[in-house]
């Protein structure tokens, strides 16, 4: 059996990126732990409601996650400014990447990884502590030894296809950010994993994250439809998760056997 340790930027973004894969690495066996850099609080202060970091753990126990750590940073927003950062904490854009490095490297030598999922070059659609944990997950898995980091992705072409149909069926989702050079073509991807038997179990992880799905984000509306389908229209639209092999060693394929090559 081998641990998968996950590297993500903000709590629920385990779930769309990863959600599946998790609950098949940690049903098949495997230790699976996730890490966060960020709380996911834009504003000074969060308020008295559970914490987005709640929701977290309450996301990772539907999907058999065995660890949660948050590398103790403020997410940086998505405006063109990066707020100012709280008084008891940095937003992660902010924060010195080699130090972010060493505290996921802690976590992996702990954990003794075999596996680091982390975010491709682009970080997904450009979200700026996205852009960051690819560089902060690159640098911590030089740093603990790790030999296999996969960076999760989209096919862009599917992005495409997907975005069309948020058109067609009028749900209010503002989709500018996606540009042409978002996540990465499907020539560049190394690996799938099919997580249709886990889709249940990923629609109740995201539902776990009650401030996302109720509050008012930009993404709210396309995750209270996601949470409302029957579970094998979910499994249908997010049933496989994709990722580029960032070390391409000499090992053949990764360590857990479920990430089967593109090609």
């Amino acid at each position: 059996m081998a641990t998968l340790v996950a590297f993500h930027a903000h709590p629920d973004d385990e779930v769309l990126m990863t959600g599946g894969t998790l609950a098949r690495a940690a049903a098949e066996g495997h230790r699976v732990v996730v890490v966060v850099a960020t709380d996911g609080v834009v504003g000074a202060v969060a308020d008295a409601r559970p914490s987005r970091l709640d929701e977290l753990r309450a996301s990772a126990a539907v999907l058999g996650v065995a660890r949660v750590d948050h590398l103790g940073y403020a997410d940086s927003g998505n405006g063109k400014v990066v707020p100012p950062d709280p008084l008891d904490r940095t937003r992660f854009v902010r924060a010195d990447p080699e130090q972010a490095a060493e505290r996921l490297a802690r976590v992996l030598h702990e954990e003794r990884a075999d596996i680091l999922l982390s975010y491709d070059a682009h970080g997904g659609y450009g979200h700026r502590d996205h852009i960051r944990v690819h560089e902060v997950g690159r640098r911590a898995a030089v740093v603990a030894g790790v030999e296999q980091v996969l960076e999760v992705t989209i096919p862009r072409e599917l992005l495409v296809r997907l975005l069309r149909i948020v058109d067609l069926v009028r749900i209010p989702l503002r989709h500018d950010a996606v540009a042409a050079n978002a996540y990465t073509s499907r020539a560049v991807i190394t690996h799938r994993v099919d997580v249709r038997a886990y889709a249940r179990q990923k629609q109740r992880a995201l539902a776990a994250h009650r401030s996302q799905v109720h509050g008012g984000g930009r993404l709210a509306p396309v995750m209270r439809t996601l949470v409302r389908l029957p579970a094998p229209v979910f499994g249908l639209l997010l049933g496989r998760e994709w990722f580029v092999d960032a070390t391409r060693t000499s090992l053949s394929r990764p360590v857990i056997g479920m990430f089967h090559p593109t090609n």
